[in-house]
C-alpha cells in the first residue's frame, strides 16, 4: 500500500506535469505568431504516418497459409477502407480501425 503523502506527490506530480504541457503550446504559439511551419509539416504528415504503422503493427503476425490467423487482419483493413472512403475522416478511421482489430482479436478470431 502506497503512503498517502506519496500518493498526494504522485497526484500533484502528474497535474503539474499535464497542467505544463497543456499551457505551454500557448506560450510558443499563441498571439499573432502564427503556427510554424515545422509543426504545420508534422501536422500534415503524422496522420497517414498513424495509419502506416497501424497496418505495419496489424499485419506483423499475418501468416496467409494458417487460416483462422490472418481473417481478422484482412476484415479490419477492409473496415478501415470502408470506413474512411465513407467518412473521409483521418482520426475516424484510425480510431475505427484500432477498435475494430482489437475487437475482432480479442472477441472473434
Amino acid at each position: 500500500m502506497i503512503p498517502v503523502t506519496q500518493a498526494i506527490l504522485i497526484v500533484i506530480t502528474a497535474s503539474i506535469g499535464t497542467f505544463v504541457t497543456r499551457v505551454v503550446p500557448f506560450f510558443l504559439f499563441g498571439g499573432k505568431k502564427g503556427m510554424p511551419a515545422s509543426i504545420q509539416y508534422l501536422g500534415n504528415i503524422l496522420p497517414p504516418a498513424i495509419i502506416a504503422i497501424l497496418v505495419i503493427y496489424c499485419l506483423k503476425d499475418f501468416i496467409p497459409v494458417h487460416f483462422p490467423k490472418g481473417v481478422a487482419e484482412l476484415v479490419s483493413i477492409a473496415g478501415v477502407v470502408i470506413l474512411h472512403k465513407w467518412k473521409s475522416n483521418v482520426l475516424l478511421s484510425i480510431a475505427g480501425g484500432t477498435i475494430f482489430y482489437m475487437l475482432l482479436t480479442r472477441l472473434v478470431f
